[in-house]
């Protein structure tokens, strides 16, 4: 059953980016290497709703839960991950897929 990995991102106008452009660079290498594939990742984002507005959106499909879990569990990502926490408001969720 493959899982999915969705994430909102919020960039403040008055913090601006911080590191998160570097984390963006450093994060699809780690992702694609623990078996995620990217579905969505961009900037191009249309608001439904004004009380959900984010200027970013990523959608990342694994074959397994475990996959998942692996990469954001590893130390890799551990060593990048404040990068994105100290930047921006990101809001993540974890969904299982259909197939």
């Amino acid at each position: 059953m493959s899982w999915y990995f969705m994430v909102d991102t919020y960039i403040s106008e008055e913090q601006g980016r911080g590191e998160y452009d570097d984390y963006i660079r450093r994060v699809k290498p780690i992702v694609e290497a623990y078996g995620g594939r990217y579905l969505v990742r961009t900037e191009q984002v249309s608001h439904l709703s004004r009380e959900r507005t984010p200027h970013r959106a990523i959608v990342i499909r694994f074959d397994t839960r475990e996959q998942l879990d692996a990469c954001f569990s590893s130390p890799e990502y551990g060593a990048i991950m404040l990068k994105r926490a100290e930047s921006v408001d990101s809001r993540a969720i974890i969904a299982e897929g259909l197939d």
